[in-house]
């Protein structure tokens, strides 16, 4: 390694579930404190004594995501990957565009001009749910 030098910085889109006993942990706290990570909540529900939801990206060095996904796990809570907060249901899409104009990423875009399907790309999306209320055949649902 070169002195001086500073790994690259990655980030990686996760979604928690929480269950009645893990809500009143500092679990986002403790991802920023004591692994270094940069914290973007998109959306979040928790509430004391119920279940709670997040969805966030985390971003940070490579080891540091994993020494905190490992820490995670110690944890009763469900962890997955990407943007599980949002659904696309590309067989309830009948591809009439009314999502696309909505969305402010451009996450749901058509794919051409000549075929004008709609394409979801999770990467993109934020989870601003406007999609949710323009979809009039409920292609777009969320978890919570």
């Amino acid at each position: 390694a070169v002195y001086g030098a500073r790994a690259m910085n990655i980030t990686k889109k996760i979604y928690l579930y929480f269950p009645k006993s893990e809500i009143e942990k500092p679990i986002v706290y403790r991802l920023v404190k004591d692994f270094n990570l940069i914290i973007n909540i998109f959306r979040a529900k928790v509430t004391p004594e119920e279940e709670g939801y997040l969805s966030l990206d985390v971003t940070g060095e490579a080891e540091d995501i994993e020494r905190a996904f490992a820490y995670l796990s110690t944890l009763e809570l469900v962890m997955h990957a990407g943007n599980k907060g949002l659904h696309w249901d590309e067989n309830r899409c009948i591809h009439c565009g009314a999502c696309v104009v909505h969305c402010p990423t451009g996450a749901l875009a058509f794919s051409n001009d000549k075929t004008r399907a709609i394409q979801f790309s999770e990467d993109l999306c934020v989870e601003c749910h406007a999609c949710i209320g323009a979809c009039p055949y409920g292609a777009c649902t969320a978890s919570f």
